[in-house]
């Protein structure tokens, strides 16, 4: 495996060095395709919070589950074992819920504040994505608000969403791929992940041979509860 620098950048007092932030922003981009980002004002205890939540949902029958079924037209809603990876040729072994703000949601009989507090993580990720998303237009010679405007999650046609995952432990699961190696189609992607829960592996898009990683190094990337890893998705590096 390779050893990489994944950089690790701190949102604090964004406004007054919102400048120096954005030309490690740029350079992490760039050179290095992924980065962490920490003082981003979500407490460990909201992460957790927002896990907690999220395993009450999986945790669930399957029947239950299936009332928030996954729609292909909008690619919201609970699927399992859904996601043919074409660079494995195989279903990806996991689960997901994909919300957004206007989507149908699982109710909170199922899960007790599943809603609100769900909702209030979503604000919060859309705060920090605007942090980077204004460092990211003023790099580029556009307004502040260019990018904010086109992902600004409260609209109709805005694609932004949450996805909660969850890799099932199975014996039949050994030998396959949790989730195949991917780039992301969206602007960017907020990665949570929790201290002992490894798994992602990186490979930086310049260094990639093919769409289907055929011959790509990849490195470990160590999960931590609090820093958050960000990855540019296809629509930004376009």
């Amino acid at each position: 495996m390779a050893k990489r620098l994944v950089p690790v950048i701190s949102l604090k007092d964004f406004e007054q060095r919102k400048d120096e932030i954005t030309t490690q922003l740029i350079k992490a981009a760039e050179y290095a395709g992924f980065f962490t980002v920490i003082d981003h004002e979500i407490s460990k205890e909201e992460i957790e919070a927002q896990f907690s939540i999220s395993k009450a949902f999986f945790d669930l029958p399957a029947e239950i589950k299936g009332k928030t079924p996954h729609d292909t037209k909008n690619n919201n809603g609970w699927e399992y074992k859904a996601q043919l990876r074409p660079s494995t040729g195989m279903y990806d072994q996991k689960e997901s819920l994909w919300l957004q703000r206007n989507s149908d949601w699982p109710s909170d009989d199922h899960v007790p504040g599943f809603r609100d507090t769900t909702r209030d993580f979503m604000r919060k990720c859309a705060e920090i994505s605007d942090q980077l998303l204004t460092c990211f237009a003023r790099a580029l010679g556009f307004e502040e608000d260019y990018f904010k405007i086109a992902n600004d999650p409260s609209q109709p046609d805005c694609l932004t969403q949450l996805r909660l995952i969850h890799y099932p432990q199975s014996d039949k699961a050994i030998g396959t791929w949790r989730a195949g190696s991917h780039t992301d189609i969206g602007c960017l992607t907020l990665l949570f992940q929790r201290d002992g829960e490894d798994g992602l592996e990186i490979c930086p898009g310049r260094e990639s041979h093919s769409s289907f990683a055929s011959g790509d190094i990849f490195t470990p990337l160590p999960a931590q509860t609090g820093p958050i890893v960000v990855n540019i998705g296809d629509m930004l590096s376009e």
